[in-house]
C-alpha cells in the first residue's frame, strides 16, 4: 500500500529515523528492549524511529551508548541531524500559521524548504515558485473565496518568500517546470497583470537551476490530465515526495510505486512539451498579442 504523509517529516528527522532504526537492529534489540534501558516510553521511542516526532540530543546520546556506538565521528554525525530537524523546526512560516493551518500548507512548506530539486506540473497555472505577487493576489483571491483580504495578503507574502529563501538561497534546488499552454494564456482580472508575470517568467528563464517548458495545445490529450503534482527530491537516502493538492486537503506520497509512477508521467509531459528556447518564443507571441 502505497505511503501517505498528510504532514511530512524534515529531510533530516528522516534521515535520524533510519540511523536510530539501523543501529538498534544491529544490535539485535526490541525497542522494549531499549525502553527498558534509556527509561523511555516504548511508543516515544517508536514515533521517532518512524520520523513521527523529534528528539533531543540527551535522548539521542543515551541510544548511542546503548547501541555501543563509540566512534566519535559517528556520534557527531548523527547528532548534527537532531540539531538540524531542530533548526528546521523553527519555521519562517509560523508567523502565518494560522492562515497557513486553513490551507494544509505546513506540510508541504516543510519539505520544500529542505528539497535539492523540483519536478512540477501545472495544468492551469503558474508555479508558486515563479508567480509575481499581482498574480499570486488574483489566483489566491480567486481559489480561496473564503479568505479575507488581510489573509490573502498574508499568503501572497509567505508565496513571496517562499521563492526568496528556496529558489535565492546559494545551494537553491533546481527547478524543472512544465506548464500547460492554459495556464498562460489564462487572463485574470487585468491582462497586465498576465503580461507582467509572462516578462517575469522570460526574466528567470537564464537561471542555472531552472527549466521552463510550455505544454501545447497541441499536445492534444496526455497522462498529465488527472491534475497538477509536484515531485520533490531530497539528499541520499530520503525518496523522493509527490505532493498533490485537491479543494480539501494535501498530501504527500513517498512510496516508490507512486512516485516512480508520476515521475514517469513527468517525462512523458516534458518529451511532449517545447523545448526552453521554443516556449520562450512562445510566451514572446502571447506578449505581442496581450
Amino acid at each position: 500500500m502505497a505511503k501517505r504523509n498528510p504532514a511530512p517529516q524534515s529531510v533530516y528527522r528522516r534521515q535520524l529515523a533510519s540511523r536510530l532504526k539501523e543501529l538498534r537492529d544491529a544490535r539485535e534489540l526490541t525497542l522494549t528492549e531499549v525502553a527498558g534501558i534509556v527509561e523511555v516510553n516504548q511508543s516515544s521511542l517508536s514515533r521517532i524511529e518512524n520520523g513521527e516526532r523529534g528528539t533531543t540530543p540527551v535522548l539521542v546520546k543515551a541510544l548511542l551508548d546503548c547501541y555501543e556506538v563509540t566512534d566519535p565521528v559517528e556520534r557527531e554525525d548523527i547528532l548534527d541531524l537532531v540539531r538540524a530537524d531542530q533548526a528546521q523546526r523553527q519555521q519562517w512560516w509560523k508567523k502565518y500559521s494560522t492562515v497557513i493551518n486553513t490551507t494544509q500548507y505546513a506540510g508541504y512548506l516543510a519539505l520544500e524548504s529542505s528539497a535539492t530539486s523540483f519536478r512540477s506540473y501545472e495544468p492551469q497555472l503558474v508555479p508558486g515558485l515563479l508567480q509575481t505577487a499581482d498574480y499570486a493576489r488574483q489566483v489566491i483571491t480567486a481559489m480561496r473565496v473564503d479568505l479575507t483580504a488581510r489573509q490573502v495578503d498574508a499568503l501572497v507574502t509567505v508565496r513571496m518568500e517562499r521563492q526568496e529563501k528556496v529558489m535565492d538561497r546559494p545551494d537553491a534546488p533546481k527547478l524543472w517546470a512544465v506548464i500547460d499552454e492554459a495556464a498562460i494564456r489564462r487572463i485574470a482580472g487585468s491582462p497586465s497583470v498576465l503580461k507582467g508575470q509572462l516578462e517575469h517568467l522570460l526574466a528567470v528563464a537564464p537561471s542555472p537551476n531552472l527549466t521552463v517548458q510550455l505544454l501545447p495545445f497541441s499536445a492534444g490529450f496526455h497522462p498529465g490530465l488527472y491534475g497538477s503534482f509536484m515531485l520533490m527530491g531530497f539528499p541520499e537516502p530520503n525518496p523522493d515526495v509527490v505532493w498533490v493538492e485537491n479543494l480539501t486537503n494535501s498530501v504527500g506520497f513517498e512510496g516508490s510505486e507512486d512516485v516512480e509512477r508520476y515521475a514517469e508521467v513527468f517525462d512523458h509531459l516534458r518529451a511532449r512539451a517545447l523545448g526552453p528556447p521554443e516556449t520562450r518564443g512562445q510566451i514572446n507571441k502571447i506578449l505581442k498579442e496581450l
